[in-house]
């Protein structure tokens, strides 16, 4: 019998089988290895640089030639108009959470706890501030309650909107959406056989309400608290139009760079502006944690229940009074954008839509124009967010080995939570506008804006693609491995179909808020290339409300009109690939 022809031992092929089944792991290995290295570089690259650059621009003098150590931190404490600043950054956050907390949970319990009529509509209501920038409701509370305002011509009381009390109104209206999302989801945790059992020892509603519902949801009223107070102290668009004379923070680093060019002080604001949003942002998550304990898999839901009917009408009137605000905010709105000129010349007219001017030049293309390069940046910053966050949540959630990779990484995808947006944008300018840099050739474009916003949004996206990937059975990939399949084959074929409904979730947060973002694009755009949010600030600033409120009310429709079509794609696509869901 010949060489070729000779069968091997049983051993032999066991050997052999051994070999490639190391070469295989080893290639899928240097590819995760390859996939892990260049997500962590990018995050490194466009998020810890920059910020390590804002860092230590601070430390020099407003030349930047000169090394001066901490002299602007203590310049600027010395200075008492900045630490006011401080000071009513956290004193408009302080409050701002208190009242949109409160509110929250009042809305929160009544579409979750009560039997109240038009829930659905109340709930789409109560989040329609999430579709505009957060200066829109400020230009529209001027309209309302301004000198020359609806509410201040009919009544004639002046609230004097323009410094703390516009300030907060605009924030607890842009974050009262966020708030009530987490309160819902915390008050829909429930387990009924708690308040099945004080029924039994004949517990009145308002004990069990203050023994069994608010401790139940302590961790979520925290959460909700840290995520109001970090949006309220970070927040640039509402300070900017209705501050007036009452300087926070955020606009205190906008007038050092752009009205003062003293970069070196805006590098030391932005450094701490860092550290009161930092500190939320690790006690929401150590709070985060401790409410996750609390869910067991034993738990029974607890499903509304009529209350008596004075807290019953005594609730829907509170929800209704609030969702008729939201909604009465957005009609004066559209209100101001269909007006020649408001209040004085209430005739109809669609100029502002056409012809208008941004950065002291006109756009011909009208507000169309601006549009479109919004919706350009949105789906670019949708796509590529969406596909780069969903890659580093499997590599983490689905990588058996590589324990220090997977945790440097999961550390870095959580890190931008704490950074707001007005700091990261300045630290680009440090990072992307030295000519000495290798990036330097995406200042002042498009994909810089693109990447930044990636970055800004990218932890909540991040934290919502590892939930859904902990839902699919680490089996799959054990079966894969079985079948010799390579882990990409399983990644195609099986988890990205089963989690297509949390990968269109995460590419409408990333489109919706690029669509509305302000703070971390307004030291990155350049004239020709502004998006609609930073034009709307753009015409506030040249006195041109009308047509700010116009190219709002177009963000608005727009950001409707995704969320219908997102929506309709996850209708769409559990009808073809969640029928497993059903079994």
């Amino acid at each position: 019998m010949s060489a070729a022809t000779t069968p091997i031992t049983p051993a032999e092929a066991r050997r052999l089988r051994r070999q490639v089944v190391r070469q295989k792991t080893g290639a899928e290995d240097f590819l995760r290895m390859a996939l892990f290295f260049l997500i962590a570089a990018w995050l490194v690259v466009f998020m810890i640089w920059p910020l390590y650059r804002a860092l230590v621009r601070s430390l020099y003098d407003k030349s930047g030639e000169h090394f001066v150590g901490l002299a602007n931190y203590i310049t600027y404490f010395s200075t008492p108009s900045a630490v006011v600043s401080l000071l009513h950054s956290l004193n408009i956050a302080f409050v701002s959470m208190v009242i949109t907390v409160g509110l929250a949970f009042v809305y929160a319990y009544a579409l979750t706890r009560t039997t109240i009529p038009g829930k659905k509509v109340l709930n789409t209501l109560a989040r329609l501030p999430m579709f505009v920038p957060s200066l829109v409701q400020a230009l529209a509370f001027i309209f309302m309650f301004g000198n020359n305002g609806i509410f201040t011509r009919i009544t004639g009381f002046n609230i004097h909107l323009y410094g703390p009390v516009g300030i907060i109104m605009s924030e607890v209206f842009y974050s009262f959406p966020h708030a009530l999302v987490i309160l819902m989801t915390a008050l829909m945790m429930a387990d009924a056989r708690l308040y099945e059992a004080a029924e039994s020892l004949r517990a009145t509603g308002t004990r069990m309400f203050f023994t069994i519902t608010l401790p139940a949801v302590k961790y979520g009223l925290l959460s909700a608290c840290f995520v109001v107070f970090t949006l309220a102290v970070t927040d640039f668009g509402a300070p900017k139009v209705v501050g007036g004379d009452y300087d926070v923070l955020a606009t205190d680093i906008y007038n050092k760079v752009v009205g003062q060019q003293d970069f070196a002080m805006g590098a030391t604001v932005s450094t701490l502006l860092l550290i009161p949003a930092v500190l939320s942002f690790i006690l929401d998550r150590i709070v985060q944690r401790r409410q996750m304990a609390q869910v067991t898999a034993d738990i029974t839901p607890l499903s509304p229940q009529p209350h008596t009917p004075a807290v019953q009408t005594t609730l829907f009137s509170l929800t209704l009074l609030m969702a008729l605000f939201i909604i009465g905010t957005y009609i004066t709105v559209a209100l101001g954008a269909f007006t020649n000129y408001w209040p004085y010349d209430l005739s109809f007219t669609i100029k502002h839509f056409t012809h208008f001017y941004v950065a002291g030049a006109q756009h011909r293309g009208g507000a169309f124009l601006i549009l479109w390069n919004s919706i350009k940046m949105a789906t670019a910053t949708a796509v590529i967010g969406t596909i780069v966050v969903f890659v580093s949540a499997y590599l983490i959630e689905k990588t058996r080995r590589m324990h220090l990779a997977r945790y440097i990484l999961y550390l870095l995808s959580i890190m931008p939570l704490a950074v707001p947006g007005t700091v990261l944008g300045l630290s680009y300018i440090f990072a992307f506008n030295d000519p000495h840099t290798p990036f330097n050739f995406l200042y002042g474009t498009m994909t810089l804006m693109i990447i930044s916003t990636i970055v800004h949004y990218y932890t909540v996206p991040f934290l919502t693609a590892t939930t859904a990937l902990k839902q699919l059975d680490p089996e799959f990939e054990a079966i894969g491995e079985s079948l010799d399949a390579p882990f990409y084959h399983t990644f195609f074929r099986v988890t990205v179909p089963m989690s297509l409904p949390a990968t269109i979730s995460i590419a409408m947060y990333f489109f919706l808020n690029a669509m509305v973002t302000i703070s971390v694009l307004v030291f990155l755009f350049v004239p020709g290339k502004e998006v609609a949010s930073i034009a709307v600030m753009l015409l506030d600033d040249a006195g041109e409300s009308a047509q700010a409120m116009a190219l709002s009310l177009m963000i608005f429709v727009t950001g409707l009109v995704a969320r219908g079509i997102f929506m309709l794609l996850t209708k769409g696509v559990q009808r073809s690939t969640q029928a497993w869901r059903q079994r």
